[in-house]
């Protein structure tokens, strides 16, 4: 959590940051302007962070009892969440699809992620990708527009896919498969990944530079 001390409001760090490059420099909250200096490196909500250490509620899956602040890592980690919300490669070699009426048919996956990796289309005039959808195969749809649609068109659809905006990521595993579309792209690709980190370096280079944006956070 940050803190914004020109209108004393707390917000996501995430969410503040992406509603800022969204909006120029005004406050996500009231429009106001905000500072260069707390646009660049908002100061954490302290106070927030010491509430969430002490404070502790049920996982929405497990009902195990979890400090709020270690609530995130604890989602990382327990098997119900994953197959309720997140990404699982329990299931190999899926071969249920949708067609575009909606009904089940088969598609054999290889073992390459051959099916999953024809999600995934360039775009061809902005250079950025665009996805087809794996519950009805329509295409052409950036991120935003995936997530409208799988909202308008899929919302209670249920149904194991493989993500495509997973796989278009360097570090995608093309035979995980997510067992409710909707509700992963709702968790996981409300921001484009490209925002926040450089999708052209590696693991190891994006510790460093974690490391090293670190060092200008306000303690």
């Amino acid at each position: 959590p940050v803190f914004v001390v020109t209108f004393q409001f707390r917000f996501c760090r995430k969410c503040f940051l992406t509603a800022i490059r969204e909006s120029g420099t005004h406050c996500p909250l009231c429009r106001g302007s905000v500072t260069k200096k707390e646009r660049t490196y908002p100061k954490r909500a302290l106070d927030v962070e010491n509430s969430m250490k002490k404070a502790s509620g049920g996982c929405r899956c497990c009902e195990k009892q979890v400090r709020f602040s270690w609530m995130r890592q604890h989602y990382k980690t327990c098997k119900k969440y994953q197959d309720e919300y997140g990404v699982s490669s329990i299931i190999p070699n899926l071969q249920i699809s949708q067609d575009s009426t909606g009904n089940s048919r088969n598609d054999a996956i290889s073992d390459n992620g051959e099916m999953a990796n024809n999600q995934i289309l360039q775009g061809e005039t902005s250079g950025h990708p665009t996805f087809k959808c794996p519950l009805c195969q329509e295409s052409n749809f950036t991120r935003q527009r995936l997530l409208d649609h799988c909202n308008n068109r899929h919302l209670y659809q249920i149904v194991p896919v493989i993500c495509p905006i997973c796989v278009s990521l360097p570090w995608a595993d093309t035979n995980q498969v997510t067992r409710n579309l909707v509700s992963h792209l709702n968790l996981r690709h409300r921001f484009d990944y490209g925002e926040f980190v450089n999708l052209q370096l590696d693991e190891e280079a994006q510790y460093q530079n974690a490391v090293q944006e670190s060092c200008h956070v306000n303690f």
